[in-house]
C-alpha cells in the first residue's frame, strides 16, 4: 500500500489533518501537503479548514457544477446566462458567452432567455437587457459583455469603465466582431 492509499485509511480512522499525518509518516508538512493536493485532485478527500475528510456521494451530488456551453468555464450563478429551449436548458458562463451562443441556437427553440442585472442580482429577460460591451472590468470573459435591468444603469457604469452601451441584438453583433478583430468595434444603436 502506497502512502496515498494510507493516508486515505488514516482518514477514514479519524486523522483530521495534515499535523497529524506528518507526524504520524515521520515526514514534512509539505510532502503530505502534496499527497493531500493529489488525493483532492483525484476526488477522494475534501480538505475544509484545515481539516481533512473523505468525500461522500453526498457530497458529489452538492458539487454538480455547471459548465459554459461555450468555453466551458464553471458557471457562475451570479453571471450566468441561461437559454430556455423546448427541451433543453443551454447554460453560459456569462453575458459574453450567451450573446456568442445565440447564434448557434435555433430560434424558434429558444422559450425564454435570462441573465442576472450585475447591480442587483435580480433576474432579468437576456432581450430587454442592456449590455455593457469591452468594459475594463472583467468579472469573467474577455471581452467583457455585463448585463445590466436599465440603460441608466449600464451608461453610468460604462462612465468609470469604460465600454459600449448597447441592447441585446447589437450585442451580439458587437461580441461576436470584437471576438473576430480583437479591437474595439463601434457599435451603433
Amino acid at each position: 500500500m502506497d502512502r496515498k492509499e494510507k493516508i486515505v485509511e488514516l482518514i477514514n480512522q479519524g486523522y483530521d489533518n495534515v499535523k497529524a499525518l506528518s507526524q504520524y509518516f515521520g515526514v514534512s508538512l509539505m510532502t503530505i501537503y502534496r499527497d493531500v493536493r493529489e488525493l483532492e485532485k483525484e476526488g477522494k478527500i475534501i480538505r475544509r479548514h484545515g481539516e481533512l475528510r473523505l468525500r461522500t456521494q453526498e457530497d458529489l451530488k452538492e458539487e454538480k457544477i455547471d459548465t459554459c456551453a461555450y468555453c466551458t468555464k464553471a458557471v457562475d450563478r451570479r453571471l450566468e446566462f441561461i437559454y430556455h429551449l423546448k427541451n433543453r436548458k443551454v447554460k453560459a458562463c456569462c453575458a459574453h458567452c450567451g450573446l456568442l451562443l445565440y447564434k448557434d441556437i435555433k430560434e424558434d427553440e429558444v422559450e425564454a432567455c435570462m441573465t442576472w442585472d450585475f447591480i442587483t442580482g435580480n433576474p432579468i429577460s437576456c432581450y430587454s437587457a442592456w449590455y455593457v460591451i469591452g468594459s475594463s472590468a472583467l468579472p469573467c470573459c474577455s471581452p467583457s459583455a455585463i448585463a445590466f435591468a436599465s440603460r441608466e444603469d449600464a451608461e453610468k457604469f460604462a462612465k468609470g469603465f469604460g465600454g459600449v452601451v448597447t441592447d441585446f441584438e447589437k450585442g451580439v453583433e458587437g461580441i461576436r466582431e470584437l471576438m473576430k478583430r480583437g479591437q474595439r468595434v463601434d457599435i451603433k444603436l
